[in-house]
């Protein structure tokens, strides 16, 4: 699909600020799309939105693909539903540099789930919730049900559950949604109210002329209801259920080892047995909330990395042939246009970049890789074509201030001569010569993360792929960041080159 010339800013929504530790879809939410549009941007990109759970990575460890993250539930939105009484809403204190803030989830969840388990006592089910649940049970009953039963084992992993539960005997399910009704419907209330806050969200953003770029990782979480409700779709142990194969990458330019995610396989045969109806569904899902979709690890669907169980690192693994073009074909029939951005980064072959090509998906640009080799660097911006994403860094990346301070000599040099300096001391605002490049470039799309844009440095980063622990909580707490003085920087630039 073809996109017109735009651009946008790279914000998940848990790093706004709001005075319950996590961003929400609140004021904040609102008040940054009023700063997009004054800043002349186009497009808003968030990660995966679903329910995260060990170490909260929006990419691998979500509870469910079609599900929405209860934590980004505004409770001063649901005071002023009248479920909650605002002058009890206590919010959690702040400490340090509001640029450089972090989410504490071990504060952060008891805390609103206090507030989300009163204002659920307060609902009364009305047309519009009864509307949802039903229109939503394809996929909301098996991920309530499943929530409901992980709390019930005490977060054990589903295959390590009762054998009936494990195995989907109907019996036992019966009997398990007869004793746990109550927690169903709280969880039924929250999907509720996210998606019911995020609608309204979204509408705002594109009565502003914004669309909202959404994110579908491509494997799930083994521990979640995709792969229970539906475990023939994964290549699994067929007696303990556990992952016969994890996902992950060889040795790439992030780690010498690979990155072993830990994620269960699809089994693409039987996949499209179905004609591929789980994705299917799940675009159409996807779709319905978002504007515009980056299909993260693109090169997945040609061919993917498969380690057997066991292997404590990515490094043991074989390329095993993905669904390739039947699978978009078949998409392209079931939904008609793609609005489809693809994540082409890593070890991309010609047939990965045939089957993005095929069907004019754009692929990503990124600066931080432009630099310290030669002339025919494809990310250097005079390789770049119009049908493209360019990003000074994407949300594995360093922030632009942060990979300036610890690239190399090299690197810097290559900088400076591409920037018109003499040497690299002269050059000024790393971050910000990086967003004009990116501006500035034939590419039809240009993404710039928000933290490049508040010229933070690498303490602002939001996720290191080299490891697990400790990611994915950057946020800042100071909405009066968003200066009237920093957008009319960005919309000069935005309109000097004519995004």
């Amino acid at each position: 699909m073809a996109f017109q010339r735009a651009s946008g800013i790279l914000l998940h929504p848990t790093c706004l600020p709001s005075p319950f530790g996590i961003g929400d879809l609140g004021q904040s939410a609102y008040r940054f799309i009023d700063f997009l549009e004054q800043s002349g941007q186009r497009l808003w990109q968030v990660l995966p939105l679903g329910p995260t759970g060990y170490e909260h990575s929006p990419y691998i460890m979500n509870f469910s693909t079609f599900a929405g993250n209860p934590l980004l539930i505004s409770l001063e939105q649901l005071a002023a539903d009248g479920l909650l009484e605002e002058q009890s809403l206590t919010p959690l204190p702040e400490t340090g540099d509001p640029a450089y803030a972090k989410v504490n989830f071990a504060e952060v969840i008891p805390h609103k789930m206090h507030y989300l388990r009163q204002a659920f006592a307060r609902f009364r089910p009305d047309a519009r919730y009864e509307q949802f649940c039903h229109e939503q049970s394809w996929w909301l009953d098996d991920y309530v049900l499943f929530i409901a039963l992980l709390e019930a084992n005490d977060n054990r992993p589903w295959n390590q559950w009762e054998t009936g539960l494990v195995r989907r005997e109907p019996a036992a399910l019966a009997q398990a949604t007869e004793q746990l009704a109550e927690p169903i419907r709280f969880h039924k209330f929250l999907q509720y109210k996210f998606f019911e806050q995020w609608a309204a969200l979204r509408r705002y953003a594109n009565q502003k002329g914004i669309q909202i770029v959404g994110d579908i990782s491509i494997y799930v979480c083994h521990n979640s209801a995709d792969v229970w409700s539906a475990p023939d779709m994964f290549k699994l142990d067929p007696d303990t259920f556990d992952p016969a194969f994890m996902a992950g990458v060889p040795p790439d330019y992030f780690s010498a080892t690979g990155q072993l995610w830990g994620n269960p396989v699809y089994d693409w045969d039987k996949l499209e047995q179905t004609d591929f109806a789980w994705w299917v569904n799940r675009f159409k899902a996807t779709l319905l909330y978002v504007d515009i979709v980056r299909i993260d690890h693109f090169r997945g669907f040609e061919a993917y990395w498969q380690v057997p169980a066991g292997e404590t690192t990515a490094m043991n693994g074989e390329w095993i042939k993905g669904p390739d073009a039947k699978f978009f074909e078949v998409l392209q029939n079931a939904v008609g246009s793609l609005p489809v951005m693809a994540e082409d980064l890593g070890i991309i072959t010609p047939e990965v970049e045939r089957l993005r090509d095929r069907f004019a998906f754009p692929g990503m640009r990124i600066l931080q890789f432009a630099f310290g080799g030669g002339p025919d660097n494809p990310y250097l911006p005079h390789h770049y074509i119009h049908n493209a994403v360019v990003y000074p860094g994407t949300h594995d990346n360093d922030t632009a201030l942060g990979w300036w301070q610890t690239a190399t000599p090299a690197e810097k040099q290559h900088v400076a001569a591409y920037l018109g300096y003499s040497r690299p001391e002269l050059i000024q605002d790393l971050n910000w010569q990086f967003i004009r490049l990116a501006l500035a470039s034939v590419a039809d799309l240009a993404i710039l993360p928000l933290q490049d844009v508040l010229s933070l440095d690498g303490r602002a980063r939001m996720n290191d792929p080299r490891y697990n622990d400790g990611q994915w909580r950057w946020r800042f707490t100071d909405p009066n960041l968003l200066s009237p003085e920093l957008s009319q920087r960005l919309l000069q630039l935005t309109r000097l080159y004519s995004r």
